[in-house]
Parts: structure tokens; sequence; C-alpha cells
């Protein structure tokens, strides 16, 4: 049984030190997702671009992380926000998670042979017509990244306690296009994580918490 003081729907414990979380994490993702896929309403009916992202929790001694990068302000698509690592799938990847580790190793230098793949969160059908996977995965440090100075300006690792507390899930709403969207978005301290990143994020806390909640 895992242990309710350290494991909640409202969040993890910053003093998880027991291993307790990771076990729990492998646990979850053994007994397996059914879940539908999360959809953005579309901008126009093109079909989906098939992509990957790497969900990369790092093993920290103080507690887990998760690896975000902040994009570069010249980038055509996505410039200056914060992402996972990962990006569309190439015809010679065997699967999503060949993809998102790819990229996580052409953008950030994270080795292949760092990552324990856990296994997949509900595909994220995003506003702008990309069909993601998210692929979730253990890193172990120490980390010797590189990063791609021409897609990734930097990265950070806010804790995976704070972005797994509801509290701090976010949702709000713009107009675009004449037509009102919503959002999430988790701030953590000068950042503003939002959008696709804050949506599989708050899909990650639901696989883990809330498995039978409906696609929010």
């Amino acid at each position: 049984m895992v242990d309710s003081l350290v494991l909640s729907a409202d969040g993890l414990s910053k003093d998880d030190s027991s291993g307790t979380l990771i076990s729990f994490l492998r646990q979850r993702f053994r007994v397996g997702l059914v879940a539908a896929a999360i959809r953005e309403p579309l901008l126009n009916g093109q079909a989906p671009l098939e992509a990957a992202v790497l969900v990369p929790i790092v093993l920290r001694p103080t507690g887990p992380t998760v690896l975000l990068t902040q994009r570069t302000a010249h980038l055509r698509d996505h410039a200056g926000q914060i992402s996972f690592p990962g990006g569309r799938s190439e015809a010679f990847d065997p699967s999503p998670e060949a993809t998102a580790l790819r990229e996580a190793d052409e953008e950030v230098g994270l080795s292949p042979r760092q990552v324990e793949i856990l296994g997949r969160l509900p595909a994220y059908h995003t506003v702008t017509g990309f069909c993601i996977t998210p692929v979730v995965g253990l890193v172990t440090p120490p980390l010797n990244l590189k990063l791609d100075d021409f897609e990734v300006a930097e990265v950070f690792e806010p804790p995976l306690a704070f972005l797994m507390d509801a509290q701090n899930h976010q949702r709000h709403q713009i107009e675009f296009q004449g037509a009102m969207r919503e959002y999430w978005a988790m701030p953590w301290q000068d950042r503003y994580i939002w959008g696709a990143t804050a949506g599989m994020l708050v899909s990650l806390h639901d696989f883990l918490f809330n498995p039978a909640a409906d696609a929010r």
C-alpha cells in the first residue's frame, strides 16, 4: 500500500526520500493506462502531425524534478515557450519512445542510456494540429547536458512535488481568432509554464492520483 502521507491527490511530499514515489510511478505504469486522448479545439481541419515528447523525471537526492526547456526567441514555432524535450516523429523512428529519446538527445544532450522509460500518457492533440505522445521516463544523474543553442535557450528543473500539486494548476481563458479558448498554467518562480506543456503535466497528475477522471 502506498503511504498516503507521501502520495495524495493534493500532491507529493517534498520530503520523500524513501523511494515510495518512484515505486508508485512504476506501479501505476505497470497497471497500464486506459484514457481518451486530450484534444484542444483545432484551428483548421488539417490532419494531425505526429510528435512525441519526453517527460524527464530527474532523480535528484533532494527530490525528483522535471527537466523543462525554454525555447529560443527566434524559432518560428513556440518561440520563447517552455516545453518538454521533443519534436516531430520521423519516418525512421520506430515508436514514439524512439522519437522522444532522439529529440531529447538532439535538443539537450540527454543520453538515452540515462533514461528508464516508464510508459505513455494519453495523446495530446494541440490547437496547432500536433498529436503529441508524452513519454514518461526516469532520468539518473549526473547530467552532462549539451544544449542545441539554435532551439534551446536554457533548461531548468521545477520540483515534481510542485507540478503535481493541484493547487498550483491554474485554468485561464484567452480570446484567439474570435473564440474563447481555455488553457492550463503553472507559474513557478519567474517561469510561466502553460499551454500543452502544462496540460500534459495535469494529465500526469490525473494519471497518478485520479485515473478515473475524465479528460479536463
